[in-house]
Order: structure tokens, then sequence, then C-alpha cells
């Protein structure tokens, strides 16, 4: 069990408010790496909604989310040198050699790689690198936490429906 995860409330309440934003993007962080956690390769990759939406390809996506929200908008490299997709729709497409391992390793290093590129900014720091323009930090954390919290609330249903098979 991570550090996060036996984070109380109340520990978290009492921190500065970017440690709570930092404390609560790394709960649903590893809530989301986690859901693949006991999975078949197969159970991972299995389609239950008509969208590209899989257990795997989420955390192949909240990995995409992470390099566009924490590498292309404060470093300001683009899609292509960074080699992730252009579209967000095109980040949950799996190849053939994702396996659970390497998307949750690469998911991890992806997060990894965002604590070390916000660690210097404050929240009201602007990053120059998003395509809406600039905007502050404290936007990123929230936009982020949003796309997770509702892909972890993605990954619950899914996650209950291939158990219950």
């Amino acid at each position: 069990m991570s550090a996060q995860a036996t984070t109380t409330a109340e520990d978290v309440f009492h921190q500065p408010l970017r440690a709570q934003f930092e404390a609560f993007l790394d709960e649903h962080r590893a809530a989301l790496n986690s859901c693949l956690d006991g999975l078949t390769e197969e159970q991972a990759r299995r389609a239950l909604v008509p969208s590209r939406t899989t257990l795997l390809g989420l955390v192949k996506h909240v990995t995409f989310v992470e390099k566009v929200w924490f590498d292309e908008a404060v470093t300001c490299r683009s899609r292509d040198e960074i080699g992730i997709p252009a579209t967000p729709d095109e980040s949950f497409i799996l190849d053939d050699a994702d396996t659970i391992a390497d998307v949750q390793r690469a998911h991890r290093e992806a997060c990894a790689d965002s604590r070390r590129a916000t660690a210097s900014l404050d929240l009201d720091d602007l990053v120059h690198g998003n395509r809406r323009g600039s905007l502050p930090l404290r936007w990123v954390y929230l936009h982020v936490l949003r796309e997770l919290a509702q892909h972890c609330g993605h990954a619950d249903i899914l996650r209950e429906q291939i158990l219950a098979d």
C-alpha cells in the first residue's frame, strides 16, 4: 500500500493547499494504476462499451494526460517531441505489445516526471505550453484532478463488470 493510500482526510486538511492538490492527484493516480492489479491481459483489454475505453486503455490514456499537462504544458515541447498521440482519442488505442506491466510502469514514470516538472513551480505560476494559452498551475492541477476522478469512476464500473463474469 502506498503512503498516499494511508493519508487520512484530516492529515490532508492541515497541509498547505499545494500539498492538498498533490495528495488528491496522487490518490487518483494510484487508484487508476491499481485498477489493473490482479487482472489477466485479456480482462484488462476487454471492451465493454462501444468506445475505445478499456481498463488498459484508461491507464494508457491517463499516461497521455500526465504528459500533455505536465510535459507539453510546462516544458512547451510538442506532442511529437514527447512521443505521444496528437489527440486524446488516439491515446486509448492499444498496441499488441501493450501489457499490464508496461502500461502501469509507463504511467508511474509519467507521474514521477509530472512531479519533477512542477516541483519548482508555485500554484499561481503560469505554464505556457497548452493549446489554450498560458494557464496557472492551479488550473492545471484542478483540470487533471477532474479528469482523473472521472476516469476513476469509469475504471470502477468496468472493473466491477469484468470481475462479475
